[in-house]
């Protein structure tokens, strides 16, 4: 898929946190590392793997809160910044970042306690080979999320220029009993796409997103979000 190219340049990997997390995006960011969070639970000794790591927004987190965290990446320059940030935040002696395909994982089987992947199976061009692979490397947690087919995303989907796959529910329970994957939970959020939080002043997002959890709490709610998140157990 074209968008695995698209964030391998230089240019999208400098102006990648800046150009989605700033202003409104503060919130996506903010909901996201919630979300991991609660999926890996405590976190101090154990061994995870992120894949499609990125700028290490997640990887430093859980570094950050004792795990003993691998973030991989096909992209030098994504992870580039991510070793930048993690000797910022001093804690580039408590992970380890790495180049790599994740179709195929360069770990023995049930080598991770957990093993998560955000804002990467939209790019998938193989999602069930990808969630397989996890599901290998890891011995008891695996966490991902998606944009979902039936959403307000689905408006400006195809003017992304990295491209951006969309799923139905029904989509990802095939993916997850293909890789033997039993789900413990799930959450659906953000009637709002990230697109249009992405372009909010601060001041203004907040509001807004309060409005946007009153709608999310109601019995439509889970069919309106724009994203979900997948937590499975092996």
């Amino acid at each position: 898929m074209k968008g695995q190219e698209w964030y391998q340049a230089d240019e999208v990997a400098a102006e990648y946190e800046d150009k989605r997390f700033s202003g409104g995006g503060r919130l996506i960011d903010r909901r996201e590392k919630e979300a991991v969070l609660d999926a890996l639970g405590p976190l101090d000794g154990k061994r995870v793997l992120e894949v499609a790591c990125g700028t290490g927004r997640f990887t430093v987190l859980c570094a950050q809160r004792g795990a003993d965290i691998t973030g991989m990446d096909i992209s030098a320059a994504m992870l580039r910044e991510g070793r930048a940030k993690a000797r910022d935040v001093g804690v580039d002696d408590h992970l380890a970042f790495m180049r790599g395909d994740a179709a195929r994982l360069p770990f023995p089987d049930d080598y991770f306690d957990a093993v998560f992947a955000m804002r990467f199976f939209h790019l998938a061009d193989t999602p069930a080979k990808f969630l397989s692979e996890m599901a290998r490397v890891s011995k008891a947690d695996v966490f991902f999320d998606t944009f979902n087919r039936y959403s307000t995303r689905s408006l400006y989907n195809s003017l992304l220029p990295m491209g951006s796959r969309l799923y139905s529910t029904s989509e990802v329970h095939d993916l997850l009993r293909g890789a033997g994957l039993t789900l413990r939970s799930d959450a659906h959020d953000f009637v709002l796409p990230y697109g249009f939080y992405r372009k909010l002043p601060g001041w203004l997002a907040d509001p807004i997103r309060d409005a946007d959890v009153a709608v999310g709490d109601t019995p439509f709610g889970d069919h309106l979000a724009s994203v979900s998140y997948w937590h499975a157990h092996v």
